[in-house]
């Protein structure tokens, strides 16, 4: 699969925040989270906070600059309800035990989820069982692949920054879940993002040849920001997932279609998930998390 990179200069389509976690989730860098990015931070101080939000606020402004060059600011057509032609079916719930091998991978929206999970688990340490996570704000399919550095995207394991693959290898996780591509839709475009993913989740395999592989789709924007001339917008992120599904069929890994939990009806985000609707529009609330979990619990193998 032919590698595509490009310079990671792109604004319009960065997601938010840097963080990471391994299983002491250290980490060396603030993650870029504010409002915009719906956190529920267990461990960063209020000036971090703060930091966060004048970031995440530039950023947005940037996205809708790039909306007003294009000339035009009208939703685009509402995407379908999350269908795919392949994907888990609902099984039985399953015991907090079956993700003590399981590790996340993904972006900010991910990283919401991890910072979701470390909420419940003060009250409850079993709470969705053993779970690693390695997430990053404004991480891609795309940049990921890049060398490892003291600048990279790559999240701290361990307190050491390495490859995806590594990382996946050192936390000796046996389930790998990975959600990615809302920061690589303008950069890649829709083809060019499912052979990054593929050359990511193979270059994990090599390493971790026994590990089992759940992708999960890519969620869905709120439907004011649903921008027709926005390349990342809820028509481009169906035929993605369409492209992810077909290939997790012919690889062999399991497809997790997370649009479906969280979708209104309409084809986008539902409102009451989304803790920043007036600004980016695909971050997630606690209520957001919780019927992501739930669905995860209910479609595994």
């Amino acid at each position: 699969m032919k590698l595509r990179i490009v310079p990671f200069l792109m604004a319009a389509a960065l997601l938010l925040m840097s963080a990471c976690s391994g299983t002491s989730n250290e980490s060396s860098q603030s993650s870029s989270d504010a409002s915009q990015s719906s956190s529920a931070v267990s461990s960063e101080t209020s000036s971090e906070a703060s930091s966060e939000q004048e970031t995440s606020s530039s950023e947005a402004s940037q996205s809708e600059n790039s909306a007003s060059e294009s000339g035009s600011s009208s939703e685009a057509p509402s995407g379908p309800d999350g269908n795919v032609p392949y994907a888990l079916s609902e099984s039985a719930r399953a015991d907090d035990s079956y993700f003590d091998d399981a590790v996340f991978i993904g972006d900010s929206v991910s990283l919401k989820l991890e910072r979701y999970t470390t909420q419940q688990r003060s009250a409850n340490p079993n709470f969705f069982g053993k779970a690693q996570f390695l997430t990053a704000g404004s991480m891609g399919s795309g940049n990921a692949l890049e060398a490892p550095s003291s600048e990279s995207i790559h999240p701290l394991y361990n307190g050491q920054k390495m490859s995806l693959a590594d990382s996946v290898k050192a936390c000796g996780a046996k389930k790998v879940y990975i959600m990615l591509g809302m920061n690589d839709m303008a950069i890649y475009g829709v083809d060019g993002a499912v052979e990054n993913m593929q050359t990511l989740i193979e270059g994990i395999l090599e390493k971790t040849p026994d590990a089992k592989i759940y992708v999960e789709s890519a969620t869905p924007l709120v439907a004011s920001k649903n921008i027709a001339d926005h390349k990342l917008n809820n028509t481009n992120l169906n035929a993605y997932n369409q492209k992810l599904s077909a290939l997790c069929q012919e690889k062999g890994w399991y497809f997790v279609n997370v649009w479906s939990t969280v979708d209104d009806g309409t084809g986008n985000l539902k409102v009451s998930y989304c803790s920043d609707p007036d600004d980016m529009g695909i971050h997630f609330t606690d209520a957001g998390c919780e019927a992501w979990i739930d669905y995860l619990y209910t479609h595994t193998a």
